[in-house]
């Protein structure tokens, strides 16, 4: 565990966590295995950037950081993710919905897991996605 990079400086648990239960995330990078997901080969993609989900439960590694399990609604996977890793859609800064403007807003409210339309023109989880990845 020598290589293991503490930022020693940052505890995140001194802090309430980011992100709530239940909360909508997207991811900001691109996940692989780092060989700690059963089932799946060391470098495989397990979640791209862009994709949503939910937090499904919190934790926390080395006593420092907040570890966000997030089930991703495409795929199913359940990835474990520090904080710096995600965005919220439910609490989208102002910049971000300036830019995507109150109808785009609109949709992403009503995505849900399981729901391929977010509402009545048909918005996909896809198409989210590629909006939240534009702004």
């Amino acid at each position: 565990m020598g290589d293991i990079s503490r930022d020693s400086d940052t505890v995140e648990l001194t802090a309430p966590p980011e992100f709530s239960y239940g909360e909508r995330v997207v991811t900001r990078y691109t996940i692989r295995n780092d060989g700690t997901y059963c089932g799946k080969d060391i470098g495989e993609v397990l979640a791209k950037k862009g994709d949503v989900g939910f937090v499904t439960s919190i934790g926390n590694f080395l006593q420092q950081y907040y570890i966000y399990a997030v089930e991703f609604i495409e795929t199913g996977n359940r990835v474990g993710m520090r904080g710096r890793e995600l965005v919220s859609i439910d609490k989208l800064p102002e910049h971000v919905m300036e830019a995507l403007g109150e109808e785009k807003i609109a949709r992403l409210k009503n995505l849900r897991p399981g729901v391929e339309a977010a509402d009545e023109e048909n918005l996909s989880v896809e198409g989210a996605r590629d909006h939240v990845r534009a702004a």
